[in-house]
């Protein structure tokens, strides 16, 4: 957490990791590996684990109050958690503000229906290896992490789709097919 305060207080990352062009966002198709088992606070104060969506395609979103594009990114992770729900996608959008006021600030002037977990002390974005804000990892029904996300531009939401329809049709541990 301490890594990302440095990064924006020195200006860079804030849009994108250093592998994408300025004021851009960069995704990246990755070999599937484990996504950390991470535990973070849902906003009941009740534990949320990334283990209990197994069998699920999750969208895990590491987003701040702070975060300039988070404003764009969050209401466009909330529709896409509206619209392919139903078929199967969950979105875990994890909070990394010290402060509990400041995100619920932020949420307060944005309404959603995603899941929204807090970790104040950084330690999931930490076990995923984040960057800059926002970062997301889209993880497949097995747990692994597939597709990465940094930074927010239009074009982001047209790749999750893309991404997203792709892990829906692979088949989930024990199912045939298409469920």
């Amino acid at each position: 957490m301490r890594a990302l305060r440095f990064l924006v207080a020195a200006g860079v990352g804030l849009l994108a990791a250093p592998w994408a062009p300025a004021g851009q966002a960069a995704t990246s198709a990755v070999a599937p590996t484990p996504a950390p088992q991470i535990e973070v606070q849902a906003r009941d104060g009740k534990p949320v684990r990334l283990a209990d969506f197994r069998g699920k395609v999750v969208l895990v979103d590491f987003w701040a109050s702070w975060c300039g594009p988070c404003k764009n990114s969050f209401p466009a992770l909330d529709e896409l958690y509206r619209e392919l729900h139903p078929r199967g996608l969950e979105v875990l959008a994890v909070n990394v503000d010290e402060r509990r006021a400041a995100a619920e600030e932020f949420l307060r002037a944005r309404s959603h229906q995603m899941l929204v977990a807090f970790d104040p002390k950084g330690r999931s974005p930490e076990a995923f290896g984040v960057d800059a804000m926002p970062s997301s990892y889209l993880i497949d029904r097995q747990g692994r992490i597939r597709f990465a996300h940094t930074g927010f531009t239009a074009a982001t939401t047209a790749a999750y789709r893309r991404e997203i329809d792709l892990l829906l049709a692979e088949a989930g541990p024990g199912a045939s097919p298409g469920q």
